[in-house]
């Protein structure tokens, strides 16, 4: 039969898209360059170090503490493996916690600050005589501050003193408790001036 009902319908042309097309045709050729970047750039590894165990500010860096990692060439300054030895002379500048890559900026080589003729000291400070945010690794003026009762003018205890420890504020009064390192001859009196609460620091944060 050929009448009205076995008649189909006229379809009409599809329309080509072609900025559809080659959209497709980019999003594929940027992902297969994606892809082959990232297999190029896995091959590009170098050996870092990294630190198993938790050193603080001023300590020494021990053989234990330090592992060999492989990881990718970024550009930053990590510190070699092949430089571990120089490592081990060093000490660390801030607390340094496990699982850190080890960069320059974390370590320094000198065995002055922590060995013989220097001299811990802890620091209990109120409100107004610490900055806000001093941490481990910082470098502090510790600063004589005489009270209204007392004789004598403020003078510089400790000239650049490094923040071993530093413990949390309190939030209400704003006071908390700093150890640093100095020279042992200047101990007593930091002591004496801390106890009288006639002591105060100042950052440097020029001189980390």
């Amino acid at each position: 039969m050929s009448g009205p009902a076995s008649r189909k319908l006229p379809v009409p042309p599809r329309e080509r898209k072609p900025a559809l097309a080659a959209l497709a045709v980019l999003l594929i050729l940027g992902g297969a360059l994606a892809t082959t970047m990232l297999v190029l750039n896995s091959g590009n590894r170098v050996s870092a170090i990294r630190v198993t165990q938790q050193i603080g500010a001023g300590q020494k860096f021990t053989r234990d503490a330090l592992e060999e990692v492989k990881i990718a060439d970024t550009g930053i300054d990590f510190v070699a493996w092949s430089q571990r030895e120089q490592v081990l002379d060093s000490f660390a500048t801030v607390t340094i916690l496990p699982g850190t890559l080890l960069t320059n900026q974390m370590g320094v080589r000198t065995s002055s600050e922590l060995g013989e003729g220097k001299a811990t000291v802890g620091l209990s400070l109120k409100a107004g005589q610490m900055p806000a945010g001093v941490k481990e690794g910082d470098r502090v003026q510790v600063i004589f501050v005489p009270s209204r009762s007392s004789q004598g003018e403020s003078r510089v205890l400790a000239a650049n003193a490094l923040v071993f420890e530093a413990g949390e504020r309190a939030k209400n009064s704003g006071s908390g408790q700093i150890t640093v390192v100095v020279d042992a001859a200047a101990a007593p009196e930091i002591v004496a001036a801390a106890s009288a609460g006639e002591v105060a620091v100042a950052e440097l944060p020029g001189a980390r």
